[in-house]
């Protein structure tokens, strides 16, 4: 009999390290290994670590540490850094953190099983050098789809099964088909993300992520939807579509507009209720779908746009394009659509060069557009990005004061906006139910982690089944921040 091995996956970052982490977690179960919850109990603790900003990498850093401080008291005898930060500094973390025991790359993912195994037998694996992603594949997008087959293209993981083997550990796909996503769960949450595509070519001159993500690659339809009815069948009500950059999907396909006919699609898989779509440009909306995004049953009306700033001369120098009032008017375009669309951005203060008339300009965006939910970020230079060469660079102090200033801006108004939502009737999708916080769900215009949620209460007497995955229709009958409380209304509850 096999010996057992253990292993835990540690996820940081945003929900395309999640996807990542699924398809590790299904490489691996898929080759033996017995995946835990807790690093404690595993052989080989791997965290995903983020690579985007300074905050994130210090949280990877932490967990690295918190994990190997498990080899002196818990079962625990490696420690394995994957993921952005891992890809981004290769050698150099390696050397900067002697505690972990391997540190690998994207290249290494087809073939963890090996890696890890190799690690735990007290061998080494050379950590990777790191390299410009974006000149492993052609330049122009329609020549990518063919070289990127030989490109490591994290969460694209999919395999040619004519039939479902009947030897892999149940939950772990693939399921059936002629291609199936190679994937296993690691948590039971009636929501899951999928790939869209990976990388991003847009050259933002604050972002580091496409050197180490590479060239914009989208997935192909029948992958996305394959993926999407595993998913189903694992019980998923709702499917995030995640990557850098959704608005680009199909451009490298032959077919720019193919989200818009991929929507439909998804909506169809039996037992999806939500269809929803993250990360879009505002620069690269189209008409089309704003149309889809509105008007298609189970796909819903939600749109986190990367405005990153209002002044034109910081968007200008951030290599983005637009201004307030231009962002102002997609979002009544939106509106006029789908009044009760939700809408979320993030916003960079102390910018090199932000005048205090800038700042005022950004202020005056943010105070119009009625967003749902604002993330706020003070600048601080990247590595190896064109940012970090400008000059005009503004004190600490000067961007402190404004990412403060902003904050309390941003926390007044989707709160505010929040409140505009009472007497709304929503469909609420129920995630979770326990004694301590109650029934917690979240509406169309909520995305899970970033913009708040909604507890749902109930009338006097009333004892519903209320199970996480469940649809309800719920009224808002007050707010809590962002947050919102609504009764549910359960004549007209649940499917």
């Amino acid at each position: 009999m096999p010996e057992r091995r253990t292993v835990a996956l540690v996820t940081l970052g945003c929900a395309r390290n999640e996807v990542d982490s699924e398809e590790l977690a299904g490489r691996l179960a898929a080759d033996g290994w017995e995946l835990v919850e807790n690093a404690e109990e595993a052989d080989v603790a791997v965290v995903n670590t983020c690579g985007f900003v300074e905050a994130a990498k210090k949280d990877s850093v932490d967990a690295l540490l918190e994990a190997n401080d498990l080899k002196d008291h818990g079962k625990t005898q490696a420690v394995v850094a994957v993921g952005c930060m891992a890809e981004r500094y290769g050698k150099e973390l390696a050397e900067a953190l002697p505690e972990a025991d391997g540190v690998l790359g994207f290249d290494d993912y087809a073939d963890i099983s090996n890696r890890l195994q190799t690690i735990l037998n007290g061998g080494s694996v050379e950590a990777h050098t790191p390299r410009d992603r974006r000149k492993l594949l052609p330049l122009s997008p329609v020549e990518r789809q063919e070289a990127a087959a030989a490109v490591a293209l994290p969460g694209h993981g999919s395999v040619d099964v004519p039939e479902a083997p009947a030897d892999l550990p149940e939950g772990v796909a693939p399921a059936s088909g002629p291609r199936a996503p190679l994937r296993r769960r690691l948590d039971s949450s009636p929501v899951a993300s999928v790939k869209l595509a990976s990388g991003c070519d847009r050259r933002c001159s604050f972002c580091a992520i496409p050197s180490f993500r590479g060239s914009f690659v989208s997935r192909r339809p029948s992958d996305v939807l394959n993926e999407t009815r595993w998913l189903a069948e694992q019980g998923v009500k709702e499917v995030m579509l995640v990557s850098e950059n959704n608005t680009s999907y199909g451009k490298d396909l032959g077919d720019i507009r193919l989200l818009e006919s991929l929507l439909p699609e998804l909506a169809a898989v039996d037992g999806i209720e939500r269809v929803r779509v993250s990360y879009l440009q505002p620069a690269e909306m189209r008409p089309g779908l704003i149309d889809v995004l509105t008007s298609t049953e189970k796909v819903v009306p939600y749109f986190d746009l990367s405005f990153q700033h209002s002044a034109p001369d910081v968007l200008r120098a951030m290599r983005r394009f637009g201004d307030t009032d231009r962002f102002l008017e997609l979002l009544e375009t939106i509106r006029s659509k789908a009044p009760t669309a939700g809408a979320r951005s993030n916003f960079i203060v102390g910018f090199p060069g932000e005048t205090e008339a800038d700042f005022a300009e950004l202020e005056r965006f943010v105070t119009h557009a009625r967003l749902d939910a604002i993330g706020v970020f003070g600048y601080s230079d990247e590595d190896g990005t064109e940012a970090a060469t400008y000059e005009h660079k503004l004190d600490q102090d000067v961007v402190d004061a404004r990412l403060a200033h902003l904050s309390r801006l941003a926390e007044e108004l989707t709160a505010q906006r929040a409140e505009e939502r009472i007497g709304e009737t929503l469909e609420v999708l129920v995630e979770s139910v326990d004694e301590e916080d109650g029934v917690i769900g979240r509406a169309a215009h909520q995305a899970p982690e970033t913009d708040g949620q909604v507890v749902l209460t109930t009338a006097d007497g009333m004892n519903p089944d209320l199970t996480p995955g469940r649809m309800v229709s719920a009224k808002v009958v007050g707010t809590e921040g962002v947050d919102l409380v609504a009764e549910c209304l359960f004549e007209e509850a649940g499917r």
